[in-house]
């Protein structure tokens, strides 16, 4: 061998799910500017500006009361259970429908400048989670107004929100990379996302399920349990079931690996399907 020569090793080599990982990383700061960049775009043309983002949820729990608290009156403070609920849902079909869009309308800079393609859905998150901040503000005041004090339980907040970003990557990624294949996948998922609200108990109490069907409803419904850490802690103030958060942290980390690991080994071909 000649010295001061390198041997390149195959075996060396790390993952695309890795080396993307590391890449997202070395490009943090895009990823916070691009945070920067959809706040300031959304609250710069809106007349309300960030007061639109609390009073977002508030007008749909408003929608909800009415339409529905006399078919449900039996739920104490309905519009706080509907609002708790409809606060982790709106993050996770924003964050996801973002993602997609992202991907398949601003994927034409793949072809054009070098940038790790999980970017976008990452930005898309981080986005999210500022709304989700926001969002938290009108929930408080609504919780103090029916009668539901913060308790000591609000400290597995965190927990809650760690599991719905979790999922919520998953999804985007998975969700993402077949739209950039399949164009209409952005209609179908919109069309699955109404069905999924329904199928997950937000604007009505789980109660009312017939027993038999709960397993096929919720059991096996991932955003009943990631609804449910958000929900106990805050509306119910108790502590969430262990098996109940232990099965949707590994549902919410299962699904984000996959999301990854999909996305990343089709990323290659992103720049010449958009």
């Amino acid at each position: 061998m000649i010295e001061g020569t390198q041997i390149y090793d195959s075996s060396l080599k790390r993952s695309k799910a890795v080396e993307e990982l590391v890449e997202a990383y070395r490009y943090r700061h895009l990823i916070f500017q691009l945070i920067r960049r959809d706040v300031l775009t959304r609250y710069k043309r809106s007349v309300l500006g960030v007061a639109w983002t609390m009073l977002n949820p508030l007008g749909m729990m408003l929608v909800l009361t009415i339409a529905f608290s006399q078919l449900f009156g039996g739920t104490r403070a309905y519009p706080a259970y509907v609002l708790t609920g409809l606060v982790a849902w709106n993050f996770f079909s924003q964050t996801t429908l973002a993602s997609m869009n992202q991907m398949v309308w601003g994927g034409s800079l793949l072809s054009r400048i070098y940038v790790p393609r999980t970017v976008f859905v990452l930005s898309s998150m981080g986005t999210g989670l500022v709304n989700l901040i926001l969002s938290m503000v009108p929930l408080i005041i609504v919780l103090l107004i029916t009668g539901n004090p913060l308790r000591i339980t609000v400290v597995f907040l965190p927990i809650a929100f760690l599991a719905l970003a979790a999922f919520s990557l998953g999804v985007g990624l998975l969700i993402s990379t077949w739209a950039i294949y399949y164009s209409d996948i952005a209609e179908m998922y919109q069309i699955i996302l109404t069905a999924w609200l329904y199928l997950t108990p937000i604007i009505y109490p789980e109660s009312i399920v017939p027993q038999n069907l709960r397993l096929w409803l919720f059991t096996l419904n991932p955003m009943y349990h990631i609804v449910s850490l958000f929900r106990a802690p805050l509306y119910e103030g108790v502590w969430p079931d262990v098996s109940q958060t232990v099965a949707a942290l590994g549902i919410a980390f299962l699904v984000m690996a996959a999301g990854w690991i999909t996305f990343t080994r089709k990323s290659d071909e992103f720049a010449y399907r958009v």
